[in-house]
């Protein structure tokens, strides 16, 4: 099918229709972007909650989802703005995606200089709010729960009052003065917030594999990552119920793949439990990924994941340095990594590593001896194994103390939106050294280096 006949359907409407012919009276249109022009298109799923929790609440909200895989011109994509004409756009933020988020905002602008445009997900959570001054035509920036945040920006849109009444968010008004609000909390019931899936917001004709969340957030400190701090260290949980209610409906629908996205899926090892033993009684068969801590699996929990599906498990090693593990407030051992891999292994359950380079106090030996270890693990080094450089990322513990973590950025010429990110050497490890190991880890690669998760 033609990308601009997908969205036609998608979009539920003609394109050879006027804009007249497209007014609504009385329901506000919303529109979530979310690009990743370096992978191709996945279940985007937090658009998703966004998505339908604001219908739920009386809005019109439709998702557009632009990968590597999206043949669609700018042309294309003013015209599916300029006919659903929405009052609101939401667009997904990365640290290697801002450049585009940037130049979309700008397009969207070109179409309408009214619509609001508002910014969200890991990049724009932390992100400073003098970004305001390099983003033109940015309106909001996501502090907060995406599902609670938008819905506070789309009622003030709608109520013709776009810069009032607003929480969860900073904000740049129409004198161009930037305001930073309070923060919104989440509901910490997830099936408080209705289900992308049930709601029928996917297209599922499009659709090989489903992400899901049964979970959100981590309790953990790890020094590297973002996700503890923007959950406040904490899990929200959906229902066994909910979950269920979910796979039963997209198994419906054809669909036969699961991605489990929760950071810490068995972080309650009888949950997980529960949820593959509701499956199995139900005849729920499907193919499994997913990602936990190699400090929560054992030997019973690891049979039940082969039984209901589990092709593939992820676990976080980052380095095998027990000197730089120790570090890094992560609180495991590479011995309990070993012992993970080795139960899904006895399993026939692949098993991928998710390591990274360049971390704080890494040197070049440190880093071939994490490549060691998963070569001598009988670990394939493809998709996810692939290893990466740190990531430098705003509103990680890194990020924040950078100096003290002896980060040495290359350049402190950057946008205020972007994050010192991989461009970087530390005192351990020169520029030189981060790329030879780089290449070393390509050298090694069954698939050149590509990652499926980044």
């Amino acid at each position: 099918m033609d990308v601009f006949k997908r969205f036609e359907k998608v979009f539920d409407f003609p394109l050879t229709l006027t804009d007249a012919s497209l007014i609504r009276v009385c329901i506000v249109n919303v529109l979530l972007i979310e690009i990743n022009p370096f992978s191709q298109v996945l279940t985007p799923i937090s658009s998703g909650y966004i998505a339908s929790f604001l219908k739920s609440r009386g809005f019109n909200a439709k998702i557009l989802s632009l990968g590597e895989n999206t043949h669609i011109s700018p042309t294309n994509l003013c015209e599916i703005v300029r006919r659903f004409n929405p009052a609101l756009v939401g667009l997904s933020a990365y640290q290697r995606t801002m450049l585009y988020v940037n130049g979309l905002a700008r397009l969207i602008k070109s179409v309408n200089r009214d619509i609001k445009i508002i910014i969200g997900g890991p990049q724009a959570t932390f992100m400073p709010s003098s970004a305001f001054y390099e983003l033109p035509d940015i309106d909001y920036i996501c502090r907060s729960s995406g599902e609670e945040t938008l819905l506070r920006v789309a009622q003030a849109v709608k109520n013709g009052v776009p810069f009032s009444n607003l929480l969860g968010v900073s904000y740049k008004d129409e004198k161009g003065e930037v305001f930073d609000t309070e923060g919104l909390d989440a509901s910490t019931d997830l099936d408080h917030y209705p289900s992308p899936y049930l709601d029928d917001v996917f297209d599922f004709s499009r659709m090989d594999e489903a992400l899901m969340l049964t979970s959100r957030g981590c309790p953990h400190d790890c020094i590297f990552c973002y996700t503890p701090h923007a959950f406040k260290h904490k899990i929200s949980y959906h229902s066994v119920e909910r979950v269920i209610e979910e796979i039963r409906w997209i198994r419906k629908k054809g669909v036969k793949r699961l991605w489990f996205a929760d950071p810490n899926i068995s972080f309650k090892p009888a949950r997980i439990m529960e949820i593959f033993d509701r499956m199995l009684s139900d005849g729920l068969e499907m193919q499994i990924w997913l990602q936990t801590r190699a400090d929560l699996v054992n030997t019973e929990v690891m049979k039940m994941m082969k039984r209901a599906g589990v092709s593939t498990i992820a676990f976080g090693l980052e380095s095998a340095s027990e000197r730089v593990l120790a570090k890094l407030g992560k609180h495991i051992s590479t011995e309990k990594v070993a012992e993970a891999i080795k139960l899904a292994q006895n399993e026939k359950i692949e098993v991928e590593l998710f390591t990274v380079f360049g971390l704080p106090y890494e040197t070049f030996e440190d880093a071939v001896m994490t490549l060691e270890f998963v070569k001598a693990n009988k670990v394939k080094i493809m998709g996810n194994t692939n290893s990466q450089q740190m990531q430098v990322y705003f509103g990680t513990k890194i990020a924040r103390h950078y100096e003290e973590y002896k980060i040495k950025p290359l350049s402190n010429k950057r946008p205020a939106y972007l994050a010192i990110g991989n461009n970087f050497e530390t005192d351990c490890m020169t520029y030189n050294e981060i790329i030879k190991i780089q290449n070393l880890w390509r050298a090694n690669s069954i698939d050149r280096g590509r990652r499926i998760v980044s």
